[in-house]
């Protein structure tokens, strides 16, 4: 099957930014981890996990639509501390819900409605998931301070 090539230009755009942020969770993840917090490296690792089953998706999109994918991350930009990370993260999932909106609006443009839906369901998994749950954690630590905040993220076992 052959698809738009502007669909395939901007689901391969979407595949790159999708393996930047599989990427930075899994490296903040095992900084977490390696901090001994462990419920915010369990939670990072399943968001590195759930962001590799979104490239995965994209990619095989381009695949059947005829389209060459592009497997090159963008450039990272790591987080120094807890709240840097988060608030990275945050930036991350605000931009990829920002190019998620805009495949959409293409994809129903150029009347790919399978590759809508599938865009929908991402956007829907990072608005209500992912962004909503680094928008909690943010607030927490502005609430109850940095030092509470990760008291509660570590776990003694």
């Amino acid at each position: 099957m052959q698809g738009h090539p502007e669909v395939i230009d901007c689901l391969k755009a979407l595949l790159r930014g999708e393996l930047t942020a599989r990427d930075q969770y899994f490296l903040h993840s095992r900084i977490y981890e390696d901090q001994g917090l462990v419920r915010l490296y369990e939670r990072m690792d399943h968001e590195m996990q759930e962001e590799t089953q979104h490239a995965d998706a994209i990619l095989r999109r381009i695949l059947l639509l005829g389209g060459q994918p592009d497997m090159r991350p963008r450039e990272l930009n790591p987080g120094v501390d807890v709240p840097d990370m988060l608030r990275k993260d945050l930036a991350a999932e605000y931009q990829v819900r920002d190019n998620l909106r805009q495949a959409i609006a293409l994809c129903d443009r150029l009347h790919d409605y399978v590759s809508r839906d599938l865009l929908l369901a991402q956007l829907r998994d990072t608005e209500q998931d992912h962004a909503y749950w680094l928008e909690k954690q943010i607030g927490l630590i502005e609430q109850i301070g940095l030092q509470n905040y990760l008291q509660s993220q570590a776990r003694v076992d």
